[in-house]
């Protein structure tokens, strides 16, 4: 049974949302992707709700087990960051609402899960994301790339319960039965294999170059 992720790329002008299913193997197909926004000449609160009713619509559509968004890090730009963590907080309080649990997960840690190289540029994560899921092109704008990657980073390592990472703490001993049974099988499938992935990773981002 595969575990259903959405992934968020927060923001208010540009918000990328993605559904990925991955399986206990690893391997992962694509649901859904898109991006929602605003321009940044309509009035915050307009903006705001204009995030949270695309985030609700989208979590009510694809019934995710859980919700992977890129945490705020690090930025020279206050009003980016503010955006950013305007946005994040209405994704937040919608999964909250669902009783969906959230991780956290910042841009280093999103391009080393996919990439095998956490300094890698978005035109890389944006090939692997499309050798990984097979795609007859790649996804636009690169938000959705993003998006994607965030989800498949979040099935790949998760977010550990009490870790910087773990937004929520979902249910006793940090997750659901889902998503309980969805690690059971995937510690199964791979028999210790993460680093025997990660190095197929890096080999086909040496081949994209």
């Amino acid at each position: 049974m595969p575990l259903r992720v959405v992934g968020v790329d927060p923001g208010l002008t540009r918000c990328g949302l993605s559904a990925v299913d991955v399986e206990p193997t690893r391997s992962a197909s694509l649901v859904d992707v898109t991006v929602v926004g605003t321009a940044s000449t309509v009035a915050l609160d307009q903006r705001v709700l204009a995030i949270a009713d695309g985030i609700e619509a989208w979590l009510d559509r694809h019934a995710p087990d859980a919700v992977a968004i890129e945490r705020v890090f690090t930025y020279t730009n206050v009003s980016n960051v503010m955006g950013t963590a305007q946005a994040m907080g209405v994704v937040l309080a919608a999964a909250a609402r669902r009783g969906i649990p959230v991780g956290l997960h910042t841009p280093t840690e999103v391009k080393a899960a996919v990439t095998g190289s956490g300094q890698a540029d978005k035109a890389t994560v944006t090939a692997m994301v499309t050798k990984i899921l097979k795609l007859a092109e790649p996804p636009k704008p690169a938000d959705a790339a993003d998006a994607i990657a965030i989800a498949l980073a979040h099935a790949w390592r998760g977010a550990a319960p009490g870790s910087l990472a773990a937004a929520s703490s979902g249910t006793a001993g940090g997750l659901t039965p889902a998503q309980r049974a969805w690690a059971q099988a995937q510690a199964k499938a791979s028999g210790g294999g993460r680093r025997a992935e990660e190095a197929r990773l890096r080999a086909l981002a040496r081949r994209g170059r």
